[in-house]
């Protein structure tokens, strides 16, 4: 078997796509994994490059393969979308992205660590959540003790003062 040296992997919910080339870019895998075998499958293959699109969860499957030694590159995916040479599916976007990783012009997204994310998370869910107390006033950006006494959204409410803390 000849050796991968970049694949692209299109992440989804439970079904993930592999596409992987050598380096004269010869198709040298094409393959559909279910989440549980994917990092059984990674540890298996000698360090390559991999790229996959930046999304929510592609910075936890980043952190996971750069553990098992892999360099790994997250994509936004407008900047991916003009590589689909065919119909869009899960096989079309990894190879894609297979082919997107390689280019010398191409943007990377930076991996986020998991504070980042929670971060973001946060700040994310203050804004969605902000409609809950809408016209309350904050002092020093918190809630005050009657304010929370009077939040009905509980799990909102830790979420939004976590973001101002």
């Amino acid at each position: 078997m000849q050796a991968i040296t970049t694949l692209g992997l299109d992440i989804a919910k439970s079904v993930f796509q592999v596409h992987g080339v050598d380096a004269a870019g010869n198709v040298i895998i094409r393959r559909q994994l279910k989440r549980r075998y994917v990092l059984a499958f990674f540890e298996k293959l000698p360090p390559c490059l991999i790229g996959i699109e930046a999304c929510a969860s592609s910075h936890h499957w980043s952190r996971e393969l750069q553990a098992l030694g892999h360099t790994v590159r997250l994509m936004p995916p407008a900047y991916v979308k003009p590589y689909v040479k065919r119909h869009k599916n899960d096989a079309t976007d990894a190879e894609a992205i297979c082919e997107a990783v390689t280019r010398p012009n191409m943007r990377f997204v930076a991996t986020k660590t998991p504070e980042q994310q929670t971060r973001a998370r946060c700040i994310m869910s203050a804004d969605c959540c902000s409609v809950v107390f809408k016209g309350t006033k904050r002092i020093d950006g918190r809630l005050t003790a009657s304010q929370i006494a009077s939040a009905s959204a509980t799990s909102c409410l830790l979420r939004l003062t976590y973001a101002f803390t």
